[in-house]
């Protein structure tokens, strides 16, 4: 990942803005910390901080066109540049950079080309001629990017706000799939894919089309001139993609310059379900594994950081398409399925994605999420959503559509319990004290009283735990504008769903618990534990949501991950 920094129309264009527009800049460094760059016309600056990816010799930003005219800041990785470069031949490339060609496709088509990018990515775009500009975000929102308004009638686009908190008045949360122009002077949407209607699909479902899909989807992302490895948990998505991974390393460029052996990472508390899965899948697959651990302590001691990182106190792809999350088990109907997982797809750059690329970024480590490339969306979602339901009956567990498509007896992808293991919630697999640690120290940090005038201190969002609290003023330290504020969504929710959904079961609304561990009863391992474990807690006067399988169920998990 890099960091982007755009200013249009400043009054004051002299050595003292251009120095504070450097400094704005290196706020994001670590997002790109083998690179800076300015580019300086009149009242417009685009600069950039270079996370090298791809052509780490010469791909440094901003990019330009042959004559210089057309100007760019990118942040992200355009996986089809070899095939859009083809269509562009009569053009001139000064770099190998995967990003350069969309200054020349700017200057092929206009403003019309951004739907031909097949990537994740952030841009903002200068045509000197004119001084016209274009800003414009992947699909999904997998790069984040944000846009701000001066008091001198300056307009700012950036990675992430903390480049514009202090220099704006206003700023918002760019809407995914969206292209500003200043042509045009407002925002349009220019990605349209069918699931964005919310019309129930009636495709149908085969195994080979889905898992081909995938294979695509992974094989495109190890376009790269630098190391690289999988985060590896154990659990089904991550698992998935390291196997395809595997397999197809041998065929890659990049093993000509970085081995056929795919590296694998884990972490957790000592102890921890995901260490003990993802050790076992590394074997299975032969990759380089690395393991690391943490203690409750280390966690809790890095909580500030980590908010200052991903600019949120709330809270990639697999478990929004699929309806993996437990919760999806209570779906009336295929109707409400289908529309559940497209609110949680078009929600997801204000959440998981935010989470992932920032917390990644912060290490200048850049992530890629093969679940959620273009065309493999689109044939997951044309999918009749009949097939995603859970269906105890049929012996169909959440995601059994996946599941199913790579279960290869000839061939075995994975273990057949790790393909048929069911989802650990993110927070619990990293080991079950730490969500009970976070409690703890938040219960040690934030008062009754506090809690009690929470609706009078932070009247827009208002924390209903201690956990919630503490992470809130957290925030509030490092982000005290309004315009902060107002990028973090809110609304009640139930182990990770949306508002609406918490409407399909009644018990939820008394329980507005965001964390996983709020779908009591859907796990299979807890079945059986379930109904010992209400007769015990009743008995203890906590009622039927007090301990499960030794841990507390009610907590705000999904904040910090």
């Amino acid at each position: 990942m890099c960091g982007i920094l755009a200013v249009f129309g400043c009054i004051d264009n002299s050595q003292a803005k251009r120095s504070r527009i450097i400094e704005l800049s290196r706020r994001l460094r670590h997002r790109g910390p083998d690179w800076s760059g300015l580019h300086c016309n009149g009242d417009c600056y685009l600069a950039h901080q270079r996370l090298a990816i791809m052509d780490p010799a010469s791909g440094d930003q901003p990019l330009y066109n042959e004559d210089k005219t057309i100007v760019v800041t990118v942040n992200g990785e355009i996986y089809n540049h070899k095939a859009l470069r083809e269509k562009l031949k009569h053009h001139k490339f000064h770099t190998g950079s995967d990003c350069e060609v969309i200054a020349h496709l700017y200057e092929e088509y206009g403003e019309d080309f951004v739907d031909m990018l097949d990537g994740m990515f952030s841009f903002v775009l200068l045509d000197t001629r004119d001084k016209s500009f274009i800003a414009a975000r992947d699909g999904i929102g997998i790069t984040p990017l944000y846009m701000g308004w001066g008091l001198d009638g300056s307009i700012w686009f950036a990675s992430e706000m903390k480049a514009l908190s202090d220099d704006c008045e206003r700023f918002v949360s760019f809407l995914p799939g969206h292209i500003y122009s200043s042509k045009q002077g407002g925002l349009r949407r220019w990605y349209n894919p069918s699931w964005y209607t919310e019309q129930v699909p009636s495709g149908p479902y085969d195994p080979l089309v889905l898992r081909a899909a995938f294979e695509k989807a992974v094989i495109k992302r190890l376009m790269t001139d630098v190391p690289f490895g999988v985060l590896l948990s154990g659990g089904l998505d991550s698992s998935l993609v390291a196997s395809v991974a595997s397999r197809h390393m041998a065929d890659s460029e990049a093993t000509c310059q970085w081995g056929s052996q795919l590296h694998t990472f884990c972490i957790g508390l000592k102890g921890s379900p995901d260490l003990k899965a993802a050790r076992e899948v590394a074997d299975y697959l032969g990759t380089r594994h690395h393991e690391f651990h943490f203690t409750v302590q280390e966690g809790i001691d890095a909580l500030e950081e980590v908010i200052y990182h991903i600019e949120t106190y709330d809270g990639e792809g697999s478990d929004e398409i699929f309806g993996g999350y437990l919760y999806f088990h209570k779906a009336p109907n295929k109707k409400e399925f289908h529309e559940e997982t497209c609110r949680k797809i078009k929600a997801l750059h204000l959440y998981d994605c935010l989470r992932a690329n920032k917390s990644t970024s912060a290490w200048g480590v850049e992530a890629r999420v093969p679940f959620l490339d273009k065309a493999f969306l689109g044939v997951a979602m044309s999918i009749d959503p009949e097939w995603k339901m859970v269906r105890p009956d049929l012996k169909r567990i959440e995601k059994w559509i996946l599941r199913n498509a790579f279960d290869d007896d000839q061939k075995p992808y994975l273990p057949k319990h790790i393909l048929y293991r069911q989802k650990e919630q993110f927070s619990d697999g990293v080991g079950y004290s730490w969500i009970d640690g976070l409690k703890d120290h938040a219960n040690e940090q934030v008062t009754d009283a506090m809690l009690m005038n929470a609706s009078f201190v932070y009247p827009e969002n208002t924390p209903t735990t201690k956990e919630a609290y503490y992470y809130r003023a957290i925030f509030e330290k490092f982000y005290p504008k309004n315009a902060a504020r107002s990028t973090v969504p809110g609304g009640p929710s139930v182990a990770c769903s949306t508002a609406k959904a918490v409407e399909w079961d009644a018990a939820w609304s008394k329980n507005l618990d965001p964390s996983g561990r709020a779908a009591l009863g859907v796990h299979e391992a807890a079945y059986e534990e379930a109904a010992e474990s209400e007769k015990t807690s009743t008995a203890n006067g906590l009622g039927p949501f007090g301990v499960l399988g030794g841990f507390t169920i009610t907590t705000d998990n999904r904040k910090i991950q």
